[in-house]
């Protein structure tokens, strides 16, 4: 997987790569939202308890399909708030290879799925060599 981060003429970044090259196998993530195991909601009003419980939630669900945040490739972030993105990114930061982090858009959106939803994350992972070779 070839990460670049800032290509020469492209606009600085943070925290995210303008593209990430790769071959193989690829993992698709619906939408993961503040929902623990259980099914209860989790941080109802704390931005920073929902981020943690999307990419909780985003961890697990890679991991089932035989990857993991190292191979993520691109996040889609649907944030209510745009107040929230500092939380965002540093519980981002605690999750990804901030050196190699994935392609990624946000959008701020009107409302989600959930009234108490803030956020909700997307993704598409390689699968890890390990897990393909297994096959």
């Amino acid at each position: 997987m070839e990460h670049y981060v800032r290509p020469v003429g492209s606009p600085p970044v943070n925290g995210y790569s303008h593209a990430v090259a790769f071959a193989g196998p690829m993992v698709v993530v619906s939408g993961q939202v503040p929902i623990d195991e259980a099914g209860n909601l989790v941080g109802e009003g704390d931005a920073e308890a929902q981020v943690r419980q999307v990419f909780a939630n985003l961890a697990t669900a890679l991991a089932a399909a035989g990857s993991g945040m190292e191979h993520l490739v691109k996040l889609t972030v649907f944030l209510i708030d745009l107040g929230d993105l500092g939380v965002f990114r540093a519980v981002r930061d605690e999750h990804i290879d901030t050196a190699r982090p994935p392609a990624s858009s946000l959008v701020q959106v009107a409302g989600l799925v959930h009234p108490a939803f803030r956020v909700e994350i997307e993704a598409l992972a390689a699968l890890s060599a390990d897990t393909e070779s297994g096959r």
